[in-house]
């Protein structure tokens, strides 16, 4: 659906206007084109700034992005008259959150000369991963410092983070992906948010455009909508696609398999047998299935004191329950590698008046997420969660126009997502250098004002 002020005042009268009155100034975003695959990373060149115990690290993340044919500079001056399309903050040896000091003045330093949907990224540990309070209270200053600072940029930047565990090192698999899709369009919608990877697991691919080749895809809810946008989108990535829906949209899934390539199969997941029909259906065409996206979903909104029986069932059995009973499968047949990726949601964080069905559900999800991630690691699997905010899609588009507008403008990017941003987070997590990042839930919400 259009998002008809961000339209008006993205330039023009519309724009200066917005201005002068104080009022929301959202910019349209840098995202993927589905009609052009190999985009540049970012519109402009890489700053790279460390602390000074944490200089290794960052020549070895300069290599890197120099070696991705990006212009890398490692001082604030050499970028004297141009704007930096991305600045790279390298802190993974911390000791003590005074080390914080010169490279975050040495960011403050320069963001007036940052691109439109430029990116700032941390690169640091995880607080967890220490035992000495000065390096705890260091680790955790970061998290602080980059939420703080998506809150802060406009023109459609963002601030991230890569938080490694102890075991990782900024060259691991997940590091690197992790790094160059927050870099890249991909991540439009992902804001304020930190990026854990658990381990140093994960295989850079051949070819960084389409990495998920070879790979054997399900996803549910496949007819429309975010559904539909996954379906595509692993698709482009090289991934043979199975778009599973109920027969009442057996039409629009047929159309949505046949653009691309895939095939489709009318099923309702609630059934008992449902994952051993996947699995049947994927084995006998293709011989295998290695990713399983659960993103079927309903909503029954309704006041507490004012829900039926029905309601809450009906959501339960489609959005927690299902997934769960087909896990149960997926988990024990998926091959070497498995991914297992399900739908959550910011109201399954923060909750959302109206949806105590519906946030108990996707809170379900988030934590069958990290119960299931050992389960799976066991077979070098993963299983993580991507929990969306404000997107744009046929169900907000019936959302009231006045709350509508009010839930567009409550994240730092000022506008809603598109179901693009949601399947471009699944396919990074789906990717074989996501193979570190285990048990996790990404937000990819414009950084919501509610929440974490």
């Amino acid at each position: 659906m259009s998002d008809k002020y961000l339209d008006v005042v993205s330039g023009g009268w519309g724009k200066s206007l917005a201005k002068k009155l104080g009022l929301p100034q959202p910019v349209p975003l840098r995202r993927t084109d589905p009609a052009q695959v190999d985009q540049p990373l970012v519109p402009g060149p890489v700053l790279v700034l460390e602390n000074a115990t944490s200089q290794r690290a960052a020549d070895d993340i300069a290599k890197t992005l120099l070696a991705w044919d990006l212009d890398v500079r490692r001082d604030t001056d050499l970028g004297k008259g141009r704007r930096w399309g991305a600045v790279v903050v390298v802190l993974t040896d911390l000791t003590t959150p005074a080390e914080l000091h010169d490279p975050a003045l040495a960011v403050g330093s320069v963001l007036r000369q940052m691109a439109p949907g430029a990116r700032v990224i941390t690169v640091s540990r995880h607080p967890e991963g220490a035992a000495e309070p000065a390096v705890v209270a260091a680790r955790r200053a970061v998290d602080g410092f980059v939420r703080s600072l998506g809150k802060e940029l406009r023109a459609g930047a963002t601030a991230n983070g890569i938080m490694l565990d102890d075991a990782a090192s900024a060259l691991a698999p997940s590091a690197q992906g992790a790094l160059r899709f927050l870099l890249s369009a991909r991540s439009a919608f992902v804001d304020g948010q930190l990026v854990h990877v658990t381990s140093g697991d994960g295989e850079l691919p051949a070819d960084w455009t389409r990495p998920l080749t070879g790979r054997v895809a399900v996803v549910t809810g496949a007819a429309r909508g975010i559904g539909a946008a996954i379906v595509r989108t692993l698709a482009r990535d090289g991934a043979t696609v199975i778009g599973v829906d109920v027969p009442p949209a057996g039409e629009a899934l047929s159309a949505v398999m046949n653009e691309v390539r895939g095939s489709a199969l009318q099923l309702d997941v609630t059934v008992e047998d449902a994952a051993d029909r996947i699995l049947e259906h994927a084995r006998t065409r293709y011989g295998r299935l290695d990713i399983v996206v659960h993103n079927a979903g309903i909503l029954r909104d309704k006041l507490l004191a004012n829900m039926t029986e029905d309601r809450w069932r009906d959501l339960m059995a489609v959005n927690l329950l299902a997934p769960l009973r087909m896990n149960e499968t997926f988990a024990r047949e998926l091959g070497e590698g498995g991914r297992i990726i399900s739908l959550a949601s910011t109201s399954g964080i923060a909750g959302n008046r109206g949806q105590t069905n519906y946030a108990s559900a996707k809170a379900g999800i988030i934590g069958m997420t990290a119960a299931l991630a050992p389960v799976v690691a066991q077979r070098g699997g993963t299983a993580n969660a991507v929990a969306p905010g404000f997107i744009e899609t046929d169900m907000t588009a019936k959302i009231p126009p006045v709350p509508r507008q009010v839930a567009r403008r409550a994240n730092s990017l000022q506008q809603g997502g598109q179901p693009v941003d949601v399947a471009e987070a699944i396919a990074f997590l789906a990717a074989p250098q996501a193979g570190g990042i285990n048990g996790e839930t990404l937000r990819v919400c414009g950084q919501n004002l509610v929440g974490q």
